[in-house]
């Protein structure tokens, strides 16, 4: 019963608070914004997302970005190998969506001129 009702509070929040419309909004801004940012970077293949689920797609192996931007106070993940993964938390502000976008396109454009 506890872990239900604590389930239920939580969908209750997320649902009043609007967090699933503001995640796809929120989303589809970073995307832009990455997309931007990152058109002239030569390593970069795609960049794609839902919602606040975000993948940039290097040319090629990149986990060394990780400890990197642990390093700069971001929690990236590596999958494949090849793909940054971005996966925000839902209450996240537009400032800190900003500073997001800023500290991953810095990582990403220094890992460019290590090639």
């Amino acid at each position: 019963p506890l872990a239900c009702s604590a389930a239920l509070a939580t969908l209750g929040a997320i649902e009043n608070q609007g967090l699933v419309a503001r995640a796809a909004a929120l989303g589809a801004t970073l995307l832009e914004r990455l997309r931007d940012r990152l058109e002239d970077c030569g390593c970069v293949r795609e960049v794609r997302g839902r919602g606040l689920m975000l993948g940039i797609e290097l040319d090629r192996e990149c986990a060394v970005l990780v400890p990197r931007a642990l390093e700069r106070g971001l929690l990236i993940n590596v999958a494949g190998g090849r793909t940054v993964r971005l996966l925000p938390p839902l209450i996240l502000d537009d400032d800190q969506a900003t500073l997001l976008v800023d500290e991953v396109v810095g990582l990403i454009q220094r890992f460019e001129d290590e090639d």
